[in-house]
């Protein structure tokens, strides 16, 4: 049998009944609350139960030790990530304030056209599934947990810890890339009444704004003196002043999240947990960023027909995502392939496989012949100095993939690093030349 991304490797096949059970009985709240609020807390119960049995039994606790402090500085760089979003999220549909939100129209997005198109072809029960609420940004992070903790019963191959590490340091990876693209341009919202219902924002524009695109917003003889000139020349009208709240020694962050009045209590933390995901969320999807992982984790260390049905839901929820005009059809798409290619990037320097057992494996297959035939002699040094050679080999994938793994975390940590020096250098400079 050839190869498939979706045989099942390991495992008896439990962890994909109690995937397929989660997600059904947690749609039951839709179709009958009652049932839900049975099966739910029973089948937490007995996978709780099922979990702690297991632990007395589990015997790689040396190897989920050793992958705990990449697991933690992942956990800690993924939070990195999204404060830097936050930030980005709010600044975003502040800077040009909510008059513009509300008044410029979203982009033609041909992907709802098509579902629109499809909803008059296809029949009502095909369309009434494809409206369904069956999975949504929980259901992938819980399948996500359930698939680290079935190390527990030989679902994956140890370390839990490790598959967790990699899967929220690529999240982070993911979550950074997404802010650059997120405020290269500004994009307006699939939903035009998205930032006023979600913000409390200036409705009038930031001076940075009032400088470098009011005046040349609408006027296309404008545009073309611009990028003769290639310098703002025109005369600033009436300048708007922002509320200037006192943070102490974040105040700086008042350019960026742009806080009013009515919120002039409130401490710039408490306006990053209200940013959410943002309304301008042009590529690409966090939401669809967090189910392509998922999928692609599970697929990689457990395969089966339920890697098959997970990423069925992936395209459900990506098509329902279009629908409700949460995201544009590009935010999908290029978050569909961006999962994909970020998840195969870091296992170049991340391996999760046991590359040293692999490798053993493959030398006894090429030196087999050899070593049958020195059986055969009765040569003991023979064979002695070819079960040495193996045991050679899978030493040395083990020590070049530590190397790799850890020579790929420091490089991109320090990357990081340099990365968030120059946007703090750059945030006091605007602030103040402001």
């Amino acid at each position: 049998m050839g190869w498939s991304p979706f045989r099942r490797k390991r495992g008896s096949g439990g962890l994909g009944i109690a995937a397929i059970a989660y997600v059904v009985i947690d749609y039951l709240r839709h179709l009958s609350p009652a049932w839900h609020e049975r099966l739910q807390p029973t089948l937490w119960a007995a996978l709780a139960i099922a979990a702690v049995i297991r632990i007395a039994y589990y015997k790689h606790w040396s190897s989920e030790f050793r992958a705990a402090i990449p697991f933690v500085l992942a956990i800690v760089f993924m939070l990195s990530a999204l404060l830097v979003e936050a930030i980005s999220v709010r600044s975003v549909t502040a800077v040009l304030g909510l008059d513009w939100h509300s008044e410029t129209p979203p982009l033609p997005d041909t992907g709802q056209w098509l579902l629109l198109a499809l909803n008059e072809k296809l029949p009502q029960i095909v369309v009434q599934i494809l409206r369904a609420r069956i999975i949504g940004l929980h259901h992938f992070l819980m399948l996500y947990i359930m698939l680290n903790f079935s190390v527990l019963f030989n679902s994956i191959k140890a370390p839990g810890l490790g598959l967790a590490a990699r899967y929220m340091f690529t999240m982070g990876i993911g979550r950074l890339l997404r802010t650059i693209a997120f405020v290269s341009t500004i994009l307006p919202s699939p939903r035009p009444w998205c930032a006023s219902a979600r913000f409390q924002v200036p409705k009038h524009p930031h001076q940075w704004a009032q400088k470098y695109y009011v005046p040349y917003a609408t006027n296309s003889n404008a545009i073309r003196q611009i990028i003769h000139y290639d310098i703002a020349y025109a005369v600033v009208g009436e300048n708007y002043d922002d509320f200037q709240p006192n943070w102490g020694s974040m105040t700086f962050l008042a350019d960026f999240l742009r806080p009013t009045a009515s919120e002039g209590s409130a401490s710039w933390y408490h306006l990053l947990k209200k940013a959410g995901g943002g309304c301008n969320d042009l590529l690409y999807s966090g939401h669809m960023l967090v189910a392509v992982l998922t999928a692609m984790a599970w697929t990689e260390a457990y395969g089966g027909f339920t890697s098959a049905l997970i990423w069925a839901l992936v395209m459900h929820s990506a098509q329902r995502e279009i629908r409700e005009r949460h995201h544009y059809s590009v935010d999908c798409i290029v978050a569909i392939y961006m999962g994909i290619f970020l998840w195969k990037m870091t296992g170049l320097f991340w391996p999760v496989k046991d590359a040293a057992k692999e490798r053993r494996l493959r030398k006894l297959e090429r030196i087999q012949r050899r070593l049958v035939q020195a059986a055969k002699d009765s040569d003991m040094d023979g064979v002695r100095k070819l079960l040495e050679e193996v045991e050679m080999s899978s030493r040395e994938v083990s020590e070049n993939d530590g190397v790799k793994s850890n020579k790929g975390m420091w490089l991109f940590s320090c990357g990081i690093i340099c990365f968030a020096i120059v946007i703090v250098l750059i945030a006091f400079t605007l602030t103040s030349d402001g």
